[in-house]
């Protein structure tokens, strides 16, 4: 997963790097950390780059929210010259490693050869083996009314995916995942985000500015709020106030 706010950096990453001779397959991208928080849970990354100097969720703060959550990840830190002491001051992180920008193609590779080595080596026990042997058999629907509750109660914590649901719940997150699609016809994602952008709709008639209605919402990240509102409502922020 590739996780810029610069497209252009991103755009150079898929195209400069022969991700298929690596046996490797760029999942999905992030213009912050906001973002990459919002959806890491559909995309499921083994290896994460994250730009360090991001609004509103910097990699540095990504790195401390997704290592939580997803302990084996594989997290490249990319950097500038001018940051890169303060990078390398956050020793307590999980990071593989901290590269100075603009990238250098064979250095990344090599990188990437490190990575692989290191996840192809570990156990199998990533969350797509994950077993559903300590979930209950039958989830119930009050269960699962009480997580759309939840969900609806708490959609403005920008903090909320799938994880910290699931983790709260005391269910495995690939289970809730399955389960929730069943129940209720939505993925997780699709309902946090319906629920988020029904909140938004009726701010944006109210006249509040789309920065503050994001953060009032659960999305710090405005560029990535108006993302959202426009696949909702097929118009933007400010064309569906008017």
């Amino acid at each position: 997963m590739l996780i810029d706010d610069e497209m252009s950096a991103r755009k150079l990453m898929r195209a400069s790097i022969n991700w298929e001779s690596l046996d490797m397959e760029v999942v999905g991208e992030a213009a912050s950390g906001i973002e990459a928080i919002n959806v890491i849970d559909d995309m499921k990354p083994d290896i994460a780059f994250v730009d360090i100097s991001m609004p509103f969720m910097n990699g540095i703060e990504f790195t401390e929210v997704a290592t939580k959550r997803y302990p084996e990840l594989v997290i490249i830190i990319m950097t500038a010259i001018d940051e890169f002491e303060y990078a390398r001051k956050c020793v307590s992180l999980p990071v593989f490693e901290y590269m100075l920008k603009p990238m250098v193609r064979a250095e990344v590779t090599g990188v990437l050869e490190r990575a692989k080595a290191k996840l192809d080596a570990r156990e199998p026990s990533g969350e797509d083996n994950e077993s559903d042997q300590d979930d209950p058999a039958d989830m119930g629907s009050s269960s699962m009314e009480q997580i759309r509750k939840y969900i609806e109660a708490n959609y403005t914590d920008s903090r909320l995916n799938l994880t910290s649901v699931a983790q709260n719940f005391g269910f495995s997150s690939s289970y809730l995942s399955r389960r929730f699609k069943q129940e209720t016809g939505k993925n997780f994602v699709e309902f946090l985000t319906e629920c988020r952008m029904n909140a938004a709709t009726k701010l944006a008639l109210a006249n509040v500015k789309m920065f503050n209605a994001s953060s009032q919402v659960g999305i710090p990240d405005p560029n990535y709020f108006g993302k959202c509102f426009k696949k909702y409502t097929g118009v933007s922020y400010s064309e569906y106030g008017k």
